[in-house]
């Protein structure tokens, strides 16, 4: 599969530790005052080398949620350790 696409998980990739992993993401995103979705597409936009950012969304409230990333897309040098810290946990 191409890089970015995205497909659901299956539930033997539902685990402990990735639910652990994806509420840590998620109290950081919260730090930020961001939704995890919100956190995602800033991680994505902060990335000089991705040109363009395709969210699908399901509704207008879903859109105008990911457009609200859009006011705060800078990361601090620790948030982006605590997240690469968190992506590289070996699940």
């Amino acid at each position: 599969m191409p890089p970015g696409i995205s497909v659901p998980l299956s539930r033997d990739q539902i685990t402990t530790a990735r639910v652990q992993q994806l509420n840590h993401l998620n109290e950081i995103a919260q730090s930020r005052g961001q939704s995890l979705a919100q956190m995602a597409i800033a991680w994505l936009l902060k990335d000089p080398g991705i040109t363009r950012d395709l969210a699908g969304v399901r509704n207008v409230e879903q859109l105008k949620d990911n457009l609200q990333a859009m006011h705060n897309l800078p990361f601090e040098k620790t948030e982006l350790g605590n997240i690469r810290s968190t992506l590289s946990t070996v699940l």
